[in-house]
């Protein structure tokens, strides 16, 4: 999802959260304003779905007790103020994490999945935000418009590592590993139709 206009000014936490509960529209939380959120794309969609479904199903056949949550739950972020955003993806595997059903505190994974409009925001305010939230291990940026992942590791210093097709992740804060081509199954963009064009020459050879 990506932030359009700034529509409220200087509103206070509560009258932020009790606007969400009724608001047909979602609204992120930043130092006091809030925006609203424009629509995804179907590339956008189809990131989320296929990385969402790895680790739900990953989670469940594990036994982990962990959560996992697709853009329609908050992470509340108070390191920096507080601020409220709509993470494309999280997992919680706090189980004391129960302040609110609207949103979460102690998220261990983020993901974002990027557009034009969202990169800078996902970039800049949010990753200084969520990579000061205390329970984070890794923070997953995902492209849509080309293929390539960048994950920042806790432990490594949140130095960031790219990912492109042909490579497998692991996301050691729940040992689950992702290919990329997996992530962008059915995506349609330039990168994904060369390598499955490779992939089908290779096969023939």
């Amino acid at each position: 999802m990506s932030l359009a206009q700034k529509i409220i000014p200087d509103i206070s936490e509560h009258d932020y959260l009790e606007g969400e509960l009724i608001s047909d529209i979602k609204h992120e939380y930043i130092a006091g304003n809030v925006y609203a959120m424009a629509g995804a794309s179907k590339n956008h969609e189809r990131v989320l779905g296929n990385v969402f479904a790895d680790i739900k199903n990953h989670v469940k056949i594990n036994k982990l007790t962990c959560d996992v949550f697709a853009s329609d739950i908050k992470v509340k972020v108070e390191n920096i103020g507080i601020n409220y955003f709509y993470p494309d993806i999280m997992v919680s595997c706090d189980t004391e994490d129960n302040d609110s059903e609207y949103y979460i505190n102690s998220p261990i994974i983020i993901v974002e999945v990027l557009s034009k409009s969202t990169r800078k925001n996902d970039l800049t305010t949010k990753k200084t935000a969520y990579l000061n939230i205390p329970s984070l291990q890794e923070y997953i940026i995902i492209e849509q418009d080309f293929c390539e992942v960048e994950v920042f590791r806790k432990n490594e210093y949140w130095n960031s590592t790219r990912y492109f097709l042909g490579d497998n992740i692991t996301f050691n804060s729940i040992d689950i590993t992702i290919s990329v081509e997996d992530i962008y199954y059915q995506v349609k963009n330039e990168d994904i139709y060369s390598f499955l064009r490779e992939k089908e020459i290779i096969s023939k050879e």
